[in-house]
This record gives C-alpha cells, sequence and structure tokens, in this order.
C-alpha cells in the first residue's frame, strides 16, 4: 500500500494545477474587462500628468526626471497591453471556431495568468501617477539674458564701448566703473556690453545683471542674485542677510562671472552683498555705472570711464531722426533752427529725445524760433550738473499746454522710482486731487486724464510700463531723471526742499525729520517707510496728499489730527494699517483708498465725510459689514469700488445697493455680487444700472440665466465660478427679454471694454458679444461645454448695430481650458486691432478666423499656444499660416 500515498499526492497535485488553470480561464473574460478599465483610468491619469508637464514646459521648465520615466512605462505598458489584448481576443476566437488543441490551451492558459499581473502593474502605476506633487522643475538660467535696447543703431557710443570692452579683455583689470550725467546713455553703454556676451563667444561662466537704484537696497540686490544663480529657495529665502551672502559667496567662487551692476548712487558694500573678492586668478569682472566719480573711487574701480555727451555731428543726427522728416522737410528754414535748438541740448541724449518729441509738431519757422527763444531764457551755466540737466529737461515741461497738465506730471514724482504706474489709479487720484474739476462727470474727467497721459508719453515725460498682470491694464514710468527733475521743479526748484516729500524703503523715519514737513504740500511713503511715535499730534496746514503704501506698521497716533485742506489719502497695500477715527473729521477729504489692506471694520465717523467723491475698497478680505447707512451719508460721493467682498459682508450686498441707490451724485460704481437678488436690484435701479462701470458676479448659486439691461455703461464685465450658469439675456429698457441667441438690434454695450468669464462649465455662447463693438480684451477660461464663442446663426452678417465690424476693436483674446470650443465665429473677420491672441488647452479648435486680411495687420504681434495645437490648425489659405508662423510662439515670456 506504499505506492498509494505518492499517486495519491501526484492526483492531488494534478487535480490543483488543473484547477488553478481552470479558475484562470474561467475569469479571463472578467479579467479582460478590468484589465480595459484600469487601462483606460491609467490613460486617464496619464493624459492629466501629460498636460501638467505641457504646461509647465510652456512655462520654460523642465520634466523630471522621476515623471518621464513614468511617462515612458506607461507608454510601453500601453503597447504590452494592447498586444496582450489582441492575442486573448485571437486564442478566444479560435475556441469559438473549435480551433483547438492542448497547445492553444497551453498558450490561452498563459495569457489568462498574465491578465490579472498587468492589470495590477496597470494600478500601480495609475497610483504613483496620481500621487506626483511636482512634474517638472525651472530650466536652468542661460549665461547671458538680453537687455532690449530702445535705439538701433545705439548713437554716439562707439567710442566708450570699444574702451570698455578692451578692459574686459584685460586680465588685469577685474572693476570698471562707468560714470557721467544722468541721461547721458550709461544705461544703454551697459546693456550693449551685455548683448555682446551674447553675440560672441565667451569663457565667462555666467552675466548678472542688477539694477541698484536708489536709495540702496542691500537685501533686494541679494535676491536678484540669488535667483539669477539659480539657488534653491529653501537655502535663503527667509534667513538672515549673512547667509544670503554665504550662498552667493559659495557659488560665485566656483564661476568666473561678469556682474553688471546699473544706477548706484553711492559706495556698495560688495563683500557685504556676497560678491568674493576679484583676482586670485578666477578673471571675474565688475562693471557698474553712476553718476558720480566719488563712486567710482569709493569702490576702488581699477579703471574709471566717463560717458560724455553726444558730438555736434551726433547729436544732431540723434536730433532729427526723433524729429522726424516730415516735420524736418515742411519749410526750408527748419533743418537750420533745428541745429540750433540741438545745440542748446548740449549733447545730452535725453534731452535731445524729449525736446526733439516736443518739437515734432512744429511745422512752420515762427514756431520753431519762439521754442528756441523759449529755451535760450534758461541759464546755461548753473553750479552743479544736475540743474544744468533740469534746466534742459524742464523746457519739456514748460512746453507743456496748461497748468492742469503741468500738475498731472509734477504728480507722477510721488511714486517711487522705477514703479510701474497704474494708469487707471494716476487718472483717479488727478481727480480726486482736483486737478480735473472742470469735468463734473466722472467718465469725462477720465477720458480727460487718458489724453493727458498721451501727451505726456507723446513729450517723453512718461514712458509705458510693463504689464505685471494683464495685457490689457496700462502701466506707466517715469524715467529717472526725469523724476527726479519733476520733484525739483514741485519743490520750486529745490528752494522749498520739503513741499513734496517722497520716502521710499528707508525704514524708521525720526520726529525731527516729521516736523520738517510742517510747510509740505504732499508726503508719499513707501515700502518700509514708518513713521517713529510722536509726542503729540503734528500740525499740516498745508497737506493735501498723504500716501501710505506697503508700509510695515501703521501711522503714529494723532497723525491725521490737524490736516485742514487734506483732499487724498491713499493707504492701498498697508497691510497693518489701522484705521484711525480722526479720519473721519477730515471734512475736506475727497479720495479715500483702502485697498489690498487687512482693515476688519471701518469707523461709523466715516460718515461724516460729506466732502468725500472716491470711496476705493477693492480686495479686502477681512472686511466684515459696512456700519449702517455709512454709505448713503457720503452726501458727496461720486465713485464707490468694492471689486470683491469678503464671505462677511456678502450677506449685506442689497443693502448696499440700497444705500448706493440713495446717493445723489454717484456715476461710478465697481462692485461684486453674488445673488440673483442682488443682480434683480442693481439692474431694477436706472441709477445703479447707468453707474455701474464695473460689474463682477461670482459664485451665483441656482444662477443659471443673467440677465443683462442694454443700453448698458458696463465697461468691464467679469462671470467667475457661476457653476450653474447656462445663459445671459438682455433686457432692453423698454423690459422686453431678448433671448441671448437672438440679441435685439437695438441693444448695445456701447461701452464695455473688457469680458472675463472663468469657470461658468455650463456656459453655452457668448452671442450677445456681438453687440459689444468696443470690446478690447475677451478672456474665458475653464468653460467645459462652450463648443462656440459666437454661433454661427449670428455669422451672416459681421457688423453690428453702431456699423463696426464683429471684434473690429479687440485687441486681446484668451481662450483656456475649452476642451469642446469649436470656433470662435462662423467666418473670417478682419480684427484690425488684434494685438495678441492666447490659447491653451482647446483641442478642438482647428480654425481661427483669419483670412489674407490679418496679414496685412501691422497690430498682430504675437499668438501663444501648444505647438500641438498649432501644428494641428486647418487653414483656408496656406499664405495666411506662412505668415503667422513667425509670431507664434509656445512662450508665455517673449
Amino acid at each position: 500500500m506504499d505506492f498509494v500515498s505518492p499517486v495519491l499526492d501526484v492526483a492531488s497535485r494534478i487535480c490543483n494545477c488543473v484547477g488553478h488553470r481552470a479558475d484562470h480561464l474561467r475569469r479571463l473574460p472578467q479579467n479582460l474587462k478590468s484589465l480595459r478599465t484600469e487601462t483606460e483610468k491609467l490613460n486617464n491619469v496619464y493624459k492629466d500628468v501629460k498636460e501638467r508637464v505641457e504646461r509647465e514646459e510652456n512655462l520654460e521648465k523642465k520634466r523630471t526626471h522621476v515623471v518621464g520615466g513614468w511617462m515612458e512605462r506607461v507608454e510601453a505598458m500601453e503597447k504590452e497591453v494592447n498586444e496582450l489584448l489582441d492575442r486573448c481576443d485571437e486564442e478566444i476566437l479560435k475556441k469559438c471556431l473549435r480551433i483547438y488543441c492542448s497547445k492553444n490551451c497551453c498558450a490561452i492558459y498563459k495569457l489568462a495568468k498574465m491578465v490579472p499581473e498587468k492589470m495590477d502593474a496597470a494600478a500601480e502605476l495609475q497610483s504613483e501617477g496620481s500621487n506626483f506633487q511636482e512634474v517638472a522643475v525651472p530650466l536652468p538660467s542661460p549665461h547671458v539674458i538680453e537687455r532690449p535696447l530702445e535705439d538701433k543703431p545705439v548713437v554716439g557710443l562707439d567710442s566708450p564701448f570699444q574702451e570698455v570692452w578692451k578692459l574686459l579683455q584685460d586680465e588685469q583689470v577685474g572693476s570698471i566703473g562707468i560714470y557721467g550725467m544722468g541721461g547721458v546713455g550709461k544705461t544703454t553703454l551697459l546693456k550693449k556690453i551685455n548683448n555682446k556676451f551674447l553675440q560672441l563667444g565667451n569663457d565667462f561662466d555666467i552675466v548678472i545683471w542688477v539694477v541698484i537704484s536708489r536709495p540702496t537696497n542691500l537685501e533686494r540686490v541679494k535676491e536678484m542674485i540669488l535667483d539669477r544663480l539659480d539657488i534653491p529657495d529653501d537655502r535663503w529665502k527667509g534667513r538672515e542677510e549673512e547667509r544670503k551672502a554665504q550662498e552667493i559667496r559659495r557659488v560665485l567662487k566656483t564661476k568666473k562671472f561678469v556682474l553688471l551692476l546699473d544706477d548706484i548712487w553711492e559706495p556698495l558694500d560688495l563683500l557685504g552683498v556676497g560678491i568674493p573678492p576679484l583676482g586670485d586668478g578666477n578673471q571675474s569682472k565688475i562693471v557698474f555705472t553712476t553718476r558720480s566719480a566719488d563712486v567710482c573711487r569709493g569702490m576702488a574701480a581699477q579703471k574709471s570711464i566717463k560717458v560724455e555727451c553726444l558730438e555736434k555731428k551726433e547729436a544732431l543726427s540723434l536730433f532729427q531722426a526723433k524729429v522726424g522728416e516730415d516735420t524736418l522737410n515742411s519749410h526750408p528754414d527748419i533743418p537750420k533752427l533745428a541745429e540750433m535748438v540741438a545745440k542748446e541740448c548740449k549733447g545730452l541724449p535725453l534731452a535731445l529725445i524729449v525736446i526733439a518729441r516736443a518739437m515734432a509738431s512744429a511745422k512752420t519757422p515762427e514756431e520753431w524760433e519762439r521754442n528756441l527763444h523759449k529755451l535760450r531764457l534758461y541759464p546755461k551755466d548753473v553750479a552743479g550738473t544736475e540743474n544744468d540737466l533740469f534746466s534742459v529737461l524742464a523746457f519739456s515741461y514748460d512746453s507743456l499746454p496748461d497748468a492742469v497738465t503741468k500738475s498731472c506730471f509734477l504728480y507722477c514724482s510721488l511714486f517711487p522710482e522705477d514703479y510701474q504706474i497704474p494708469s487707471e489709479r494716476l487718472i483717479q487720484l488727478w481727480i480726486g486731487e482736483g486737478f480735473l474739476d472742470e469735468y463734473d462727470d466722472i467718465q469725462e474727467a477720465r477720458n480727460q486724464g487718458g489724453e493727458i497721459i498721451q501727451m505726456l508719453k507723446g513729450a517723453c515725460l512718461l514712458e509705458a510700463g510693463t504689464t505685471p498682470y494683464s495685457p490689457e491694464e496700462e502701466y506707466l514710468k517715469m524715467h529717472d531723471v526725469i523724476r527726479d527733475m519733476a520733484l525739483w521743479l514741485a519743490c520750486e526748484k529745490g528752494k522749498k526742499k520739503n513741499k513734496f516729500v517722497v520716502k521710499d524703503g528707508v525704514g524708521v523715519i525720526r520726529a525731527q525729520e516729521v516736523e520738517k514737513w510742517k510747510d509740505s504740500q504732499r508726503i508719499s511713503l513707501w515700502n518700509n517707510s514708518n513713521i517713529e511715535e510722536l509726542r503729540e499730534p503734528p500740525h499740516f496746514p498745508n497737506i493735501e496728499t498723504v500716501i501710505g503704501c506697503s508700509m510695515t506698521s501703521t501711522f503714529p497716533s494723532g497723525f491725521f489730527t490737524n490736516m485742514s485742506v487734506i483732499r487724498v489719502l491713499d493707504f492701498s497695500n498697508h497691510e497693518t494699517l489701522k484705521l484711525p477715527t480722526e479720519i473721519g473729521n477730515l471734512n475736506t477729504l475727497q479720495y479715500l483708498n483702502l485697498s489690498n489692506t487687512m482693515i476688519e471694520y471701518l469707523p461709523i465717523e466715516l460718515k461724516n465725510l460729506k466732502k468725500l467723491r472716491f470711496l476705493i475698497l477693492d480686495w479686502m478680505f477681512l472686511l466684515g459689514p459696512l456700519p449702517n447707512q455709512m454709505v448713503s451719508s457720503l452726501s458727496s460721493l461720486q465713485l464707490f469700488s468694492m471689486k470683491s467682498l469678503s464671505s462677511r459682508l456678502q450677506m449685506d450686498e442689497i443693502m448696499l445697493l440700497e444705500e448706493l441707490d440713495q446717493l445723489e451724485h454717484i456715476n461710478d460704481i465697481s462692485i461684486m455680487l453674488t445673488g440673483i437678488q442682488s443682480i434683480q436690484r442693481l439692474f431694477e435701479s436706472h441709477k445703479l444700472r447707468r453707474s455701474t462701470t464695473l460689474l463682477r458676479l461670482e459664485g451665483c448659486r441656482g444662477v443659471n440665466q443673467v440677465q443683462l439691461s442694454s443700453p448698458s455703461c458696463i465697461k468691464a464685465l467679469i462671470l467667475e465660478k457661476c457653476y450653474e450658469l447656462e445663459d445671459v439675456k438682455i433686457i432692453h429698457f423698454e423690459k422686453q427679454v431678448v433671448p441671448s441667441k437672438f440679441p435685439n438690434p437695438k441693444c448695445g454695450f456701447n461701452h464695455l471694454l473688457s469680458v472675463r468669464i472663468n469657470r461658468c462649465k455650463k456656459l453655452l455662447n457668448l452671442n450677445w458679444l456681438i453687440h459689444a463693438p468696443k470690446l478690447q480684451s475677451l478672456l474665458i477660461e475653464n468653460s467645459q461645454i462652450i463648443e462656440k464663442v459666437i454661433e454661427d446663426e449670428r455669422s451672416e452678417g459681421s457688423e453690428n448695430e453702431s456699423g463696426l465690424s464683429v471684434f473690429s476693436r479687440l485687441i486681446y483674446l484668451t481662450l483656456i481650458h475649452l476642451p469642446k470650443l469649436e470656433s470662435i465665429y462662423g467666418h473670417a473677420l478682419p480684427f484690425p486691432s488684434l494685438r495678441e491672441i492666447n490659447v491653451w488647452n482647446c483641442p478642438s479648435l482647428k480654425m481661427l478666423p483669419f483670412d489674407s486680411s490679418i496679414c496685412m495687420s501691422k497690430k498682430l504681434e504675437k499668438i501663444v499656444g501648444q505647438q500641438e495645437w498649432w501644428d494641428g490648425l486647418e487653414w483656408e489659405d496656406q499664405t495666411v499660416m506662412h505668415n503667422l508662423t513667425p509670431i507664434f510662439s509656445t512662450s508665455l515670456k517673449q
């Protein structure tokens, strides 16, 4: 009987094996279905990760090795699974056809065994992909970053450039100082040197550019260098200043570098910043610009080079180029007169440019002779280079047409050096100061303010700034020399030093300094410029303006007690501000801006401000309910702005609208609403309807339709997080309801300039935009089902009731995350004003509404999107594609 046990054991094993195989085969259909499900889930995770990677790569980042490896494994897995599924389908088909044998049985068993293994592998990859915190990291910075030059070719800098470049090749020279008066071209020269490193191959590891300006801020200088060196934030952010310097020194000691420092006003402690001593065989270089030869000596520059003003021929060439051939050829006597005017500029490039622009519109000899006479009235040999400069630059100021424009210009000097000035805020301040009081209507005053800005830009007293937030917002800046000249003029050519007080980043301001402000007209404090506690309230009998922005401590008690003629208080971005109750006693106050402050409650005393015309409460996320009847008590109020509501304030929307409706003079309202009742209350009031210029609807629960009244004065419309919103309807003033699909031709939004729509997931279309003839900016993002911006039914006629073609004024078009968007418009449009179009993650948009006329436009500067989207576009005219390809980019940074 001993042989029975082994036989039974073998039999048992065979049964188990057969049963195990049978189990695999029995579960195969269900496992195949599960494998397809898991693979589909993995594919969705893969798509999400890929979209994140592409988005980051468009921002000039590179995918991490972990993410790249995961994506490769997923792609390999997808291929393996597809092959496995095909083989399984083939074996199952053979079974169905009964083409089967023991060999087939073994094959299908092996396949059946592989299916759950692939399911587990797919689930593991799926889990890994869902947990990526970071998919890409910043690319290393290039060793040289190009600096744009405004004038090409650069006039008159060849000689100093060759001299500096030769010194840079000299191993015995480490530091070079470039000095000269303001506006002579030092920064332009330094940019030209920087760009030369880009053009020519060199053995320097990195070229670092830092603007110093004044007052010198060593912390900011260190952070700019740390960013340029790509040192990880966790090694220096939030650390003490010495640690930051150590990090800079640690990295630069290993590199051969060029450090370019622009606009130094006082000797800079390079060792304190972290710059290692030059020499020791590393052959690194430091080049800096300054207005003072003393700074060159204080910086121990081994070589100092003075940038002189232009020679007569070069100066005349620059002057003629800026005046323009049209003016020079308008009369035979003008070229000679132009030569005489250019001579009065003493070869200073900035003065030549400013005065040439002022003369560009003078088309008769008599105008040139009169202006030349005015120019010669200024003294030629005033002691000190600054006064020489100002006496020349002031000619452009004196050429401004009236006292209002001059006051507006001088006011710009209250902003810090290199500050990007929002034009809307600047104009509001001008109105608050009373510069534009001849206009009763705020809109007319704003229009005049816009004309003044254009006039100042045309005279080169203001320049176009950069746009840090959105391209449609206009920013301005003043050249630092022009700003210095404006402050000099505002202080009566230096005779009243404290008439305009501007402090930027100076730290603690002592009581003795405040005492000197008793005769001041305007005080402007910025960026950590804080006043120490005072023994008694100061007296400011002449103060009209106090600006306190980005300060780190509140004003001392009693500071606002004695301000009998105050008109403007601007505390925007003052995070620690505690609004004193004595502000309620400032009965001459006309402008109060508390935007971006952490204030939780407004004092009831504000209701005493009977002359207040502007109240701006934007982005005050901690603000609680407003005091009852406070707003309605402001009997002179014309402008009210509250572009955001804290959760504590939302319940009082209707009460706020009721109070605004009681104001006799209100004619400019910017407001955020969150409920359908609030929206109805606003549009039921004729006063509120005609006064609302910016309307932001956010998080309107249960609202599937918004009704807008027409005609409307709204300039900016924002629809955000209205998740259930499906349609916008237009109500004509006669109360008839017109669906958005077929807008009433009598209705119009002639004032509407900007529309932003975000996260309105059920919104179908924006057909009503066909009646916004002056629309300049359109942004739509995160709308899940929108297929057409304007449906084909409206495409038969491309003109609206104003006679303007659809989107004829559109400048900026941005479309983001619109997965089903197929069409912007039913057929091609000329887009005569379009400057920039951005398209991201709109895979169904295969055609742009452009024809050959877009190629004739000189305004279209940029098309930004994903390369895959651009390559997949369909074109009726291939010429259009070829002409637009040079301005297409996959990068947001241009």
